[in-house]
C-alpha cells in the first residue's frame, strides 16, 4: 500500500473513470487499473465495480475512500508543516474560502501577502461552506475563510472579521416587501448563506416563493433585476447600495451578525501563522 496507489484510487473515486483518472494523473490507463487492483488485493475487498461505461465504488470502497482522502491530506499537511517549520516564508499554504469571502476579502489580502512573502507556495480553493470545511476536515486545507465552523469539526478559530447580513431588493420590490409573499432568490444547497436564509425564514414562520441561483453574483444580479429579495453580506452589495440598484429592506430581526472566521486545524503550520499575522494587520480583523 503506497501513497501513489491511494492517490490513484481517490482519483478514480472522484472521476468514476479509469480514463479520466489516468488523464489527471498523467499515467497510462493500465497503470491506474493495476494500482486499484493492487490496493484491493492488499485490503482483501473489492473497491470498485462496473457501472455503465464507468466505475462506481462498492460499499467497502466508499468507506475506504473517506479514509484514503484523510491519509493523503495528512501526508500533505505533514509535508507543509515540515517545510514551513524549516522556513515559513517558503512553505506551502493551502487556502479555502467560501465564494463571498473570496470575492470581498481575499483579493487585497492575497495581493499584500504575495508582495510581502513572494516565495510562499500559495493555492486557493473556492467553494460552498460544506466543501471548504470538508477540505479542512480531510486535512486538505491549511486555513479556511468562511462563517462559523461546524461544531463537530476539530478546528481552531484564529481570527474574526465583522460581517452583517442584510435583506436587499430592487427599490420597487422593497417598497411592497412582505416576508411571506415576496419571492426570495437564494444560493444553492450547501451554501452557508443559503442555510442562514432558510433558518431565518423558518424562525419567522415564513414560506415565500424561492428561486435558486448558482452563485453569489447571480443572486445579487437577480435581486437587482427585481427577481426577489436576497439575504447577502452588506460588503458584497456595497456598490449596488451606493448607486441605488439595491436597497436594504426593513426585514424583522435584521441585520444578522455573522462574522467571518479564519479557521485552521488543531495545529496550524508556521506558514499558516504567517498568513494569519498578515491578516490581523488588515482592517477589521481581530484575533480570536
Amino acid at each position: 500500500m503506497t501513497e501513489g496507489r491511494l492517490r490513484t484510487f481517490v482519483t478514480v473515486a472522484e472521476t468514476g473513470s479509469v480514463r479520466e483518472a489516468a488523464r489527471r494523473l498523467y499515467v497510462t490507463e493500465s497503470a491506474v487499473s493495476a494500482a486499484v487492483a493492487g490496493l484491493a488485493r492488499d485490503l482483501g475487498v473489492p473497491l470498485v465495480r462496473r457501472a455503465g461505461r464507468g466505475l462506481a465504488l462498492t460499499p467497502p470502497g466508499a468507506v475506504y475512500a473517506g479514509y484514503a482522502r484523510q491519509v493523503l491530506g495528512l501526508l500533505e499537511q505533514g509535508r507543509a508543516a515540515a517545510r514551513g517549520a524549516a522556513d515559513p516564508a517558503r512553505g506551502p499554504l493551502r487556502l479555502a474560502a467560501v465564494t463571498t469571502a473570496a470575492d470581498e476579502l481575499l483579493p487585497d489580502l492575497l495581493a499584500g501577502f504575495r508582495t510581502r512573502w513572494p516565495d510562499v507556495e500559495l493555492t486557493l480553493f473556492v467553494g460552498p461552506r460544506r466543501a471548504v470545511f470538508d477540505r479542512l476536515g480531510a486535512h486538505d486545507a491549511d486555513l479556511v475563510l468562511a462563517g462559523r465552523p461546524p461544531a463537530e469539526l476539530d478546528a481552531t478559530v484564529l481570527a474574526r472579521h465583522p460581517n452583517d447580513l442584510v435583506v436587499v431588493g430592487a427599490p420597487g420590490l422593497a417598497a411592497g416587501f412582505s416576508l411571506d409573499a415576496t419571492p426570495w432568490v437564494m444560493r444553492e444547497p450547501g451554501s452557508g448563506t443559503r442555510a442562514t436564509a432558510e433558518a431565518y425564514l423558518a424562525e419567522h414562520d415564513a414560506a415565500p416563493p424561492r428561486l435558486v441561483l448558482g452563485s453569489n453574483g447571480a443572486v445579487v444580479a437577480g435581486a437587482a433585476a427585481g427577481l426577489g429579495a436576497a439575504l447577502v453580506s452588506r460588503e458584497a452589495v456595497g456598490a449596488h447600495l451606493a448607486d441605488g440598484r439595491l436597497v436594504v429592506v426593513d426585514a424583522p430581526g435584521t441585520p444578522l451578525d455573522r462574522p467571518w472566521h479564519a479557521v485552521s486545524g488543531p495545529d496550524p503550520t508556521a506558514t499558516t501563522r504567517l498568513f494569519v499575522d498578515h491578516l490581523l494587520g488588515a482592517p477589521g480583523w481581530t484575533a480570536a
